[in-house]
């Protein structure tokens, strides 16, 4: 029997349309469409509830249960006790159980408790009332209820409870404001569009009688792409088709602003939300700790399997001899000892492996995520990473990377808003090679501040006119800036426009525009508002110009330029386009190009962000053919983008250019200080940015990434049109090792003082050509590994004109490299997502291109400054504090079952255990669980100050060096001896046959008790000698601890608890303090187990120290004012002395520019000149060969 069909059936049923077709048709108002005019295909959709929990009443227990089983620390465990209950075991299945129990009990208790908060948040939202039109009528219903194709009414300052379809606003455009600023951090004001044939409809009753169908693409989690169309049904017959884009659909979480309401129609509800869809977890990232503790711990795995089996040969070697069988005191009945001998072999090896199992820490884990959990909050509680112009502190995403921090090896790092303010100011624009400075003329008259300016003309020719006033309007009209409501009020009083001290308020998602649109304003050119589809603009003259916006190209990171369509007063339509100048000079036929071109070099050495205006005049005919290339490209539902790129590119030709606009973008505060301090401690930084190269560089010599005396190696497009790419890497490769003898440097052997430094400047479009895989053969299958080793012999790499994947792609390669480093990625915009989650550890800017950033990222942080602390300072204490605690987990175990392991050789293998029940199942979790979890909080084996002071330090704990197999040894040997004399020391204390007061011998578990309360004597006290930064609080931890234990043991004893005498350890304890040869021993073997540690340590701090021990014996000097009154460097090991830097000037010799602005009140004037650039020795330098060479660091102006 075929049930394929009944099978379909039950899939589009259950699981909706969108599981199998590509489009979805919505009926607004669940209207269905006239007879004869198109199918009706009813579809399934899912209600408006939002989920964002993990689990139900029901399924809570099973499904937490199984993720937490998931794990192998616990999987291993549950098998443990599951053995103990099925066969005879030495010890009870509570030693095993109790553990587990409490940290499967634990984990879910927590897990249970964020998914209650979660619930919560969920009902909250769910049950929110929502507007509803309903035939002709407002209705108020809960959020949950909504349906796709239902039409709602949204009102001022409301958030939008689902994705809808702009269908009419109360406004007379057609047009809402809303801010996205819950999704991704973008407070500006984004301008909406109503679709045009409907934005009339603007009443319950009007809104009832619209009969259309939306057609869209399936929910996609892109929040800035959507594809879809709407047909309206008016009185003919065939429906009027209207594309549908990303400015027509309003998204969930989104708030409407500045317009009182609007009407819209649901096309995507609940989980099938574009935000509801970016819910999604990133993938899990794993420290090296991590994957170094789970290294160990199959060490141990294999530990503890050797040991189980040589116990288990070493029984039946034993048992065979004729008068060694099993002891009759075992209780075995003859079935069991009947057994088939490989039976009774696995049988006792199962036993063994229980006895044995406690050197695995269950415990551990539950430590670590606590001591993880916990110490983010020190990062979030930090003052000095709040910043109190953003009013926002240090965010931690993912607490599972802090000890990450303190290993990085690589920083890749944006440019724009991350090492820059991203907040930009007009400084100038050159039209047809005249350069136009605000304020700096007035009238026609030089002002007094700028008679010592350099000129190059008083005015432009008579013919320049009409280019320069159009390059002015071009400006004015080609963005997506909005004035604030109340300055749009301002506008209609033309007193008010034209008062002198006005400057309009302009908000935009980029700094650039506003920059703009204010540097035209002070040049004398406002633009006022859009209104009715219509710019407006007061011109030089105080008049004010209308400009019939037809279309907008919209700005995208691969064109790099956007154009606007306006048709003047006069009737002239007019194509205005800027963008990057390597996007506009090729497509540009005729203009002032070559002195344009100079003097956007020009700008770019100096670090000036620069774009480029050109124009062009469209005919009526042009017109048609554009508006027909728009608009067949946006009907599309498949491959829109596509051919609308397209469209753009056949639309975006035969320019004229008019020129060129430049913008300074100030580094942020300390971003030099910042950099200087990680190439101190090690770390090589990469700026990745999609800027000019010659910008790019200017702000690599301010911010200190590129040095006086770095030698450049240029890696790009230009390099490589004069010689084959194959030819510039081996040119390069053997620059870069000619003087190390083929031998790269070590990555955090810092700048050594008798070797070149090397920085490399490489762009997208040969970075491009390094990464394309060639065939097999090919002579260019090695440009990877040669371009790898030429960035590993450079302390810097500036990567220009990348594209947002081309970033991930450089820290993919860096990451997959033969050394494996851990890099770390920080960027503030949407285009830097990728490769701060392609990075070890990606962090986030909360800068002003949105929280995209912050939002994908492991840590957030205000200020780029911030991040020496959290590298150099959190992320130290992180790595030593997790190092110490995993050792230390391992060694305590080690010490602690070691004993039991010898015991079994006095015992005949019998396996008898050496501690009682009650030891063995609080050892790891009351006894000696809480000083190393404080230890792992608040350590500081170095004060802060220093290691601020002292980025070089970071160096004593890179690559992993305190989990490295060497350490794990020594501390696992350290273990084994602090076993083997604990053990042997009451061995041969007892091999005396020791009694008590009363004449009562010991027994074995006065024995086993002796040898417990010296092992947790020892590894308390050796935790205590391991800690540098001592509180009150760890004063009341480690000796409150050990005094637990003893209560605990006398009260375990009988002695507080009398009715507890039934048990086996009644009175042991106390039967032990009483012997004056138990004291003894005591003292004399917990100081025996610590001395072969602290004899190591003070020899290797006498003969072979550490720069960190070296600081830690003068702080002790000083009192802990080291930090205030020694130098570092001296505490040092001597280096080589740096050769002297070349007194010629280079590159990278500072540059003096001069004064070009001044500022005084009337009306707004220009006037055309060009600064000179000269040297601080008075050599002039001019031409773009400066640009090839370096650039200097920061010029003021």
């Amino acid at each position: 029997m075929d049930f394929s069909r009944i099978r379909n059936f039950i899939s589009r049923w259950c699981s909706g349309e969108e599981n199998w077709v590509d489009n979805r048709t919505v009926y607004i108002g669940h209207k269905e469409p006239r007879p004869g005019t198109e199918a009706y295909i009813p579809q399934h959709h899912p209600d408006n509830r939002i989920v964002s929990s993990k689990y139900t009443v029901w399924n809570f227990i099973p499904k937490n249960l199984f993720e937490q089983f998931r794990r192998i620390a616990n999987f291993y465990f549950l098998i443990i006790f599951l053995v103990q209950l099925i066969i005879d075991t030495p010890t009870s299945p509570i030693t095993s159980g109790l553990p587990l129990f409490f940290v499967i009990t634990v984990t879910a208790i927590k897990q249970g408790y964020e998914d209650w908060m979660r619930h919560k948040a969920d009902n909250s939202i769910n049950q929110c009332p929502v507007l509803v039109v309903q035939q002709g009528k407002v209705v108020r219903q809960q959020s949950r209820k909504l349906r796709v194709g239902d039409v709602v009414l949204v009102k001022e300052d409301e958030t939008f409870p689902c994705d809808l379809i702009l269908l009419s606003t109360s406004r007379d455009d057609g047009t809402c404001f809303v801010t996205t600023a819950s999704l991704d951090g973008e407070s500006s004001h984004k301008t909406y569009f109503a679709v045009q044939d409907t934005k009339a409809f603007r009443t319950e009753e009007e809104m009832d009688m619209l009969q259309a169908t939306i057609e869209c693409e399936q929910p996609q989690p892109d929040l800035y792409k959507f594809v879809g169309r709407i047909n309206i049904y008016l009185d003919r017959s065939e429906p009027i088709a209207r594309p549908l884009g990303a400015e027509n659909l309003l998204l969930r979480g989104a708030t409407l602003k500045n317009t009182e309401h609007v009407y819209a129609v649901a096309i995507y509800t609940g989980m099938e939300t574009k935000m509801a869809l970016n819910y999604q977890s990133k993938s899990q990232k794993r420290s090296a700790v991590e994957k170094s503790m789970n290294a160990y711990l199959i060490v141990y795995l294999c530990i503890l399997i050797s040991k189980a089996l040589i116990n288990t040969a070493l029984k039946y070697v034993w048992q065979a001899a004729p008068d060694r069988d099993e002891p009759w005191y075992n209780g075995k009945t003859t079935g069991e000892k009947q057994r088939h001998v490989v039976v009774r072999a696995f049988t006792d090896f199962l036993a063994f492996m229980v006895l044995f199992n406690y050197i695995i820490p269950v415990s551990m884990y539950v430590t670590v995520e606590m001591q993880k959990f916990l110490g983010s909050y020190f990062i979030m509680w930090d003052d000095e990473m709040f910043d109190e112009e953003l009013g926002e502190r240090a965010q931690v995403n993912t607490s599972d990377l802090n000890e990450e921090l303190g290993q990085v090896e690589y920083v890749f790092t944006d440019k724009t808003g991350t090492l820059t303010e991203n907040n930009m100011e007009f400084m100038e624009c050159c039209v047809d090679g005249h350069v136009y400075v605000p304020h700096a003329i007035c009238n026609g008259q030089v002002m007094p501040g700028a008679v010592g300016m350099d000129m190059i003309d008083s005015s432009p020719g008579p013919g320049a006119k009409e280019n320069e006033e159009l390059f002015f309007r071009a400006l004015c009209l080609c963005h997506t800036v909005q004035v604030k409501e109340e300055e749009e009020e301002a506008v209609d009083s033309i007193k008010t426009a034209l008062h002198p001290g006005r400057a309009s308020s302009y908000i935009s998602s980029s700094p650039d525009e506003v920059a703009l649109v204010e540097g035209m304003q002070r040049l004398g050119f406002t633009y006022l508002r859009l209104k009715d589809s219509h710019m407006e603009i007061l011109n030089r003259e105080d008049q004010i110009e209308r400009f019939e916006l037809l279309e907008v190209l919209t700005f995208d990171s691969v064109r790099r330029r956007m154009s606007v369509i306006v048709r003047s007063s006069t009737g002239e339509t007019y194509l205005f386009c800027k963008g990057a100048d390597s996007s506009i000079f090729p497509r540009v036929i005729s203009g002032k190009v070559e002195q344009v071109r100079a003097r956007v070099e020009h700008n770019a050495v100096e670090g000036l962000r620069t774009l480029c205006v050109a124009y062009r005049r469209l005919d009526p005919a042009q017109y048609e053919e554009c508006c027909h290339l728009l608009q067949g490209a946006r009907l599309a539902l498949q491959d829109r983008e596509r051919r609308l790129a397209e469209a753009y590119d056949i639309i975006e030709r035969d320019l004229v250019l008019l020129g060129a606009t430049a913008v300074e973008d100030r580094l942020q505060d300390k971003a030099a200080d910042t950099i200087e301090s990680l190439h101190k401690a090690g770390m090589k930084v990469w700026v990745l940015t999609g800027d000019k190269m010659e910008t790019a560089a200017a702000t690599c010599y301010a911010s200190k990434l590129f040095h006086r005396g770095t030698l450049i190696l240029e890696l790009t497009t230009k390099r490589t049109g004069e010689q084959s790419l194959h030819d510039v890497l081996f040119d390069l490769s053997r620059t870069v090792l000619r003087q190390h003898g083929g031998l790269a440097r070590d990555n955090l052997s810092g700048l050594s003082g008798d070797c070149q430094d090397y920085g490399l400047i490489i762009d997208g479009a040969t970075l491009s050509a390094v990464l394309k895989p060639t065939t097999v053969g090919s002579a260019g299958g090695n440009y990877k590994e040669i371009f790898l080793e030429i960035c590993r012999n450079c302390s810097a790499v500036l990567c220009c004109r990348m594209a947002p994947l081309q970033k991930a792609q450089i820290v993919k390669l860096i990451k997959a490299s033969k050394e494996h480093p851990i890099t770390l990625a920080i960027g503030d915009g949407a285009n830097d997502v990728s490769m701060i989650l392609e990075a070890h550890v990606g962090i986030g800017i909360m800068g002003k291109e949105g929280r995209q950033a912050a939002r994908n990222s492991d840590y957030a942080i205000p200020k780029f400054k911030h991040l020496k602390k959290m590298l150099l300072v959190h992320g130290h204490y992180y790595y030593i504090r997790i190092a110490e605690l995993v050792q230390y987990f391992f060694y305590k175990n080690v010490a602690f079952i070691f004993p039991q392991f010898l015991y079994q050789f006095f015992c005949g293998f019998s396996q008898q255990p050496l501690y009682d029940t009650a030891y063995l199942t609080l050892y790891n979790i009351s006894f000696t669980s809480l000083p190393i979890l404080l230890y792992s909080l608040i350590e500081q084996h170095i004060p802060m100050d220093i290691l601020k002071k002292d980025p070089s330090l970071y160096k004593d704990i890179a690559k992993n060096s305190l989990l490295r197999w060497p350490i794990f040894i020594y501390w696992t040997c350290l273990g084994v001896f602090d076993a083997v004399i604990l053990f042997f020391g009451a061995y041969f204390l007892f091999d005396n046959t020791t009694f008590t007061s009363n004449g009562q011998m010991f027994g074995n578990w006065t024995f086993g008790t002796l040898v417990f309360t010296m092992l947790v004597f020892t590894v308390t006290l050796k935790l205590a000698l391991d800690t540098h930064y001592w509180t009150w609080i760890n004063h009341f931890v480690i000796w409150g601890s050990l005094l637990f234990f003893v209560i605990f043991s006398l009260l375990w004893g009988g002695i507080i608890w009398p009715f507890l005498n039934y048990q086996r350890m009644y009175y042991v304890f106390m039967q032990m303090l009483s012997s004056g040869p138990a004291w003894l021993s005591i003292i004399l073997l917990v100081v025996a187990g610590l001395l072969p540690d602290v004899v190591k340590k003070v020899l290797c701090r006498a003969l072979w120290p550490t720069t960190t021990e070296r600081i830690q014996n003068a702080d002790k000097l000083y009192q802990g004012q080291l930090a205030e009154f020694a130098p570092m460097t001296s505490l040092h090991a001597p280096t080589p002395r740096r050769r002297p830097e070349p007194q010629n000037p280079r590159r990278s010799a500072p540059l003096s520019k001069k004064t070009m602005l001044t500022r005084w009140g009337g009306a707004p004037g220009y006037r055309t000149f060009t600064p000179l650039l000269r040297f601080a020795d008075g050599s002039r330098h001019t031409g773009p060969a400066f640009a090839h060479n370096g650039a200097g660091p920061e010029t003021s102006v």
